[in-house]
């Protein structure tokens, strides 16, 4: 501000000096008040446009402050400056900008990443760039650094915050700062290899972000993909429909974008549902999460009928969710994804196992969280929730007297489980809507939990079980559970988790004694629910899955993207 009140003195010397000429001519000092009143309204503005110096930024910096402007930001700015006594950063008097242009190269670079280089200025900074030589204004040197500091904390942990975005996410969001990141980054002088090593360091995230950018360029293009026409009629193989040159057309779209061998069929103008579209139809269900029979029905028809412009969404939040979650995931973990209906278990980053699941319904959604698997527990008893008991088992046992005898469905006045009530003595029409009553489902072939389940501590009552019902994994819409996670291959889970020491807990004579029994874990196992409509496996090849909860919507809809 120095500067700016000594040109406030040197107006009103001139005036001064000049003041005998304007009694002699008044119009003149008319025009002249005219001007001093425009340079008082615009010096603040082009005081922001001076040369940014040690003392202009101090000055700046604490009016902002003064003002609240973001103050959040404001102190990383602050904190930034002050730790190298208010220097600037991208280029010093007869000194070239190239740091300058490598920022600037490294916001825009932000749309590669799922992110916007919208939300970072970038345009206003490339137009204060090419109005400015050398040396930098105050306004170009702060604007870049705020700029820089955001992108830096978005990239490492999110743009968003995941509670607020997700309220169903309950993994821990990462911290992060981004002002010793920025300072670390410059005295190294090698700001974009720091930059690049922000994101998550995994294959998928890799994979995700280069299908991104392939579909970025569809958009701009204002490519439209062949849109196949909704009925409710289903198209199987070896027959003829008035819709199969539109698949053919469409299968040969998803070709050129996905490259995959089965997708590139001959482009014809046939009716008849051959062979060669079969095995293409099949590929195009696997990688979008629906069961491979080859019959086009209404899922398959609406996941052929996703456009470029609603993948570059879906892959988006995606790869923001990647970003909330924490870098070391572990040397052996499970990962469960809710949305792909799909468990993965992990060591020393290899995939060793791959199954389905079966998760919540709509109204029993599973949330996201992790824990750690501590124990197992073989023929599990099944301790009725109250919600369930009362919503699903009570209407079934109304219609049914004999519902709960024929399940092995005991009942039981209090959760210690010792006083036990005949279910025959009981009027269950006349029960009230609040079940005064405790329900277990003893261990056997028809218990709802099967032969094993998984525990981690979590406060949603949540683990992850066997099941009766194997015909459910068949589903391509597989919400069917309580919020509980089924599993299509309980044992394979076992001997991952218990390792070395499977064999020596004798598993599965241990099930076959009918004994409900508990086996502790030699060490507990990291397990992560989450939500992702788009993942890619150890290959690169990337697939998808519906927002069966609506969840990337919603999360979307937050964003404003």
């Amino acid at each position: 501000m120095a500067l700016l009140n000594r040109e406030y003195r040197n107006i009103f010397l001139l005036f001064i000096q000049n003041s005998k000429k304007f009694w002699i001519n008044p119009s003149a000092a008319a025009r002249y008040l005219t001007f001093l009143a425009l340079m008082f309204t615009i010096l603040p503005v082009i005081a922001e446009n001076w040369i940014a110096s040690a003392e202009s930024i101090r000055e700046q910096l604490a009016k902002n402050i003064q003002n609240n402007q973001d103050s959040a930001v404001q102190i990383n700015l602050q904190r930034f400056y002050a730790q190298r006594d208010y220097q600037p950063v991208w280029t010093l008097a007869g000194h070239s900008a190239v740091l300058l242009d490598t920022a600037l190269v490294l916001i825009r670079q932000a749309d590669e990443e799922g992110l916007s280089s919208n939300d970072y200025h970038i345009e206003s900074l490339r137009k204060l760039r090419n109005e400015t030589s050398d040396p930098i204004s105050l306004l170009l040197e702060l604007d870049t650094t705020r700029s820089l500091l955001a992108l830096a904390h978005d990239l490492h942990s999110g743009r968003l915050t995941a509670s607020l975005a997700d309220p169903d996410w309950h993994i821990p969001q990462q911290q992060f700062d981004p002002v010793t990141f920025l300072q670390q980054a410059l005295t190294s002088g090698k700001l974009e290899q720091a930059f690049a090593d922000l994101p998550p360091d995994i294959p998928q995230y890799r994979s995700l972000k280069q299908l991104l950018n392939k579909f970025r360029t569809l958009v701009a293009a204002d490519t439209i993909w062949t849109r196949i026409p909704e009925e409710t009629s289903l198209i199987r193989p070896h027959t003829r429909h008035t819709s199969i040159p539109q698949v053919r057309q469409r299968i040969q779209e998803a070709y050129h974008i996905f490259e995959k061998p089965e997708y590139g069929i001959v482009v014809s103008d046939s009716e008849f549902y051959d062979d060669q579209l079969e095995i293409a139809v099949k590929a195009f269900q696997r990688q979008h999460g629906l069961n491979a029979d080859g019959i086009i029905g209404k899922n398959t028809r609406r996941a052929m009928n996703i456009t470029p412009g609603e993948h570059v969404q879906q892959l988006r939040i995606t790869l923001e969710r990647l970003r909330w979650l924490p870098r070391k995931l572990g040397d052996r973990y499970i990962l469960v994804n809710i949305a792909g209906f799909n468990l993965v278990a992990v060591q020393e980053n290899v995939r060793v196992l791959d199954m389905k699941i079966v998760v919540g319904r709509d109204y029993r959604s599973t949330p996201s969280f992790n824990s750690k698997i501590t124990h197992l527990v073989l023929n599990p008893y099944w301790n009725v929730p109250a919600s369930i008991a009362r919503k699903d088992l009570l209407p079934k046992q109304r219609y049914n007297p004999d519902y709960f005898a024929s399940e092995g469905i005991r009942v039981f006045s209090d959760y210690k489980y010792e006083s036990e009530l005949n279910p025959d003595f009981i009027d269950w029409h006349s029960t009230s809507r609040s079940l005064p009553y405790i329900l277990r489902q003893d261990p056997g072939r028809r218990n709802a939990l099967g032969t094993i389940k998984f525990m981690f501590p979590n406060p949603f009552s949540i683990y992850l079980h066997d099941t009766p019902s194997k015909y459910l994994f068949q589903k391509d819409i597989r919400t069917f559970s309580s919020g509980c996670i089924r599993l299509e291959k309980p044992l394979q889970l076992a001997e991952f988790v218990l390792g070395q020491s499977f064999e020596q807990a004798d598993i599965a004579e241990k099930i076959s004694s009918g004994k409900t029994q508990t086996v502790h874990l030699p060490e507990k196992i990291p397990v992560y629910l989450l939500y992702l409509t788009a993942w890619s496996d150890e290959q690169g090849e990337v697939y998808f899955s519906s927002d069966v909860y609506g969840r990337d919507k919603r999360a979307l809809a937050y964003a404003h993207w």
